[in-house]
């Protein structure tokens, strides 16, 4: 006994017991009904697997039209129904007609019951296959959301510079322009990429990350391109390439500028072309990528050096994106220090735990080489080594690298104003940072400033 469940539809009351009494040695359940018009009860009440519809109806005028507009809202309840047309000899044409509007098969009076059961059983098989296929579909969707929404969030912070790169995110993220990110390590380029593409109608679909520093130039094009069996040595099956697997999604490509001359030539091919060839194959295989770049390098410059392609440059850089380095958003370092301690207290189960206002100072003080990324780090350090609810500035230990100076004999002003000029090239003017690395107020560093006429 098959378990399934088959919903019989048929005027012919002697037809319908006959159908029935050979369709209940073989299924678990089936249902019979004379009226069309209770269709959609049986639907809503029963799992039905599969539907065999009488094609002509008594009650209407004989022409198809009922069963088609029947097959029709059958359709429409569950596209995955497997729909199987009975039909009369004559109606042959009427039965092609219902086919091309969705239904699976027809078979013709008088049935033949091996015929029928062979019918039957086919289109069962179609319909697990469909459900498979739709529960697989909705899995993916899923992991989808999860992997795109498991990411760490952007924290946009209250620094003018801030403000303006997330206006810019704001305005590139609707459209399909490559946009290329620059900014040092650690200053979050890749959350800048994750929020283009949550903001895109792209959103939906998955976001594939590729660290090119980590790739090498043999496995360039197997990485990014794919390769089929046999393709070389260690390729045992098939497998997609990164452009395949962030089809119709955001693909985005970090630390771009450390990719070689070939493997330039080879990138601008597939997005000049909007193909790729995977390694060991002939068949062009289309991509539909939304593209994102990041690099810490300069790009111009490696440009007017011969190391990066001028072509290249102009094809992922529709839209640059700078993102600061932490040094410039002094005023986002509490907001980003109280988050990081949110996440990391609730991590390790500290309860509610505060930076206090000496430690914030601190932190707003220190140069940040390693930008966020290091903010977070020394954060989560602090949350695990500490055993009261309170930061202390003495939670947070910071490699010092002093200013070095030639070995030349200096009076005191010589060194004074040598200092207070190399700590403002370093830290961009910013007069507040530079004072507190000094230890001197704000005033007294323009006094002296003045002074030397720096």
């Amino acid at each position: 006994m098959i378990k399934a469940t088959i919903l019989v539809v048929d005027e012919d009351r002697d037809f319908l017991k006959l159908i029935s009494r050979t369709l209940q040695k073989e299924y678990e359940h089936v249902i019979p009904i004379t009226s069309p018009q209770r269709i959609s009860e049986m639907l809503r009440k029963n799992e039905v697997d599969v539907v065999l519809l009488e094609s002509n109806y008594k009650s209407v005028v004989r022409n198809g039209n009922e069963g088609l507009y029947w097959l029709k809202e059958i359709l429409s309840y569950d596209r995955n129904l497997s729909v199987v047309i009975v039909a009369a000899s004559g109606d042959v044409d009427l039965a092609v007609r219902a086919i091309k509007e969705g239904a699976l098969d027809f078979i013709l009076k008088p049935l033949e019951a091996n015929r029928l059961l062979a019918t039957i059983n086919t289109a069962l098989q179609l319909r697990i296959s469909r459900l498979e296929a739709s529960s697989l579909k909705e899995d993916n969707l899923q992991l989808k959301k999860v992997i795109n929404n498991g990411r760490e969030k952007i924290i946009q912070g209250a620094s003018p510079t801030m403000i303006n790169v997330m206006n810019i995110v704001r305005k590139v993220a609707g459209t399909d322009a490559n946009v290329l990110i620059t900014g040092e390590n650690g200053t979050g380029k890749e959350l800048i990429a994750r929020e283009i593409h949550a903001r895109s109608a792209r959103s939906g679909e998955l976001m594939i990350s590729v660290d090119m520093g980590s790739i090498t130039e043999t496995l360039f094009e197997s990485e990014l391109f794919g390769h089929i069996r046999g393709a070389f040595t260690d390729a045992k099956e098939d497998r997609k390439g990164k452009f395949e697997q962030a089809h119709k999604g955001t693909l985005f490509l970090d630390e771009i500028g450390n990719l070689s001359l070939s493997s330039q030539a080879k990138l601008l091919s597939v997005l000049q072309n909007r193909y790729i060839v995977r390694v060991g194959s002939n068949t062009q295989i289309p991509v539909d990528i939304r593209l994102v770049c990041a690099t810490n390098c300069d790009l111009i410059k490696m440009v007017n050096e011969g190391r990066f392609r001028e072509d290249l440059l102009y094809r992922i850089n529709t839209i640059m994106i700078e993102v600061p380095p932490l040094r410039d958003r002094v005023d986002d370092i509490p907001i980003l220090a109280n988050y990081f301690l949110r996440i990391h207290a609730e991590r390790y189960n500290k309860g509610q735990m505060k930076i206090s206002t000496h430690a914030l100072e601190k932190l707003a003080n220190h140069d940040w080489p390693g930008n966020v990324r290091e903010l977070q780090h020394s954060i989560e350090k602090a949350v695990i080594m500490s055993e009261v609810p309170l930061l202390k500035p003495s939670d947070f230990v910071f490699a010092t690298s002093p200013v070095r100076y030639n070995n030349q004999e200096m009076t005191l002003e010589e060194m004074e104003k040598k200092m207070i000029t190399e700590s403002l090239r370093r830290y961009n003017n910013n007069v507040s940072v530079v004072s507190g690395k000094l230890g001197i107020t704000r005033q007294t560093l323009y006094n002296k400033i003045k002074y030397y006429n720096i």
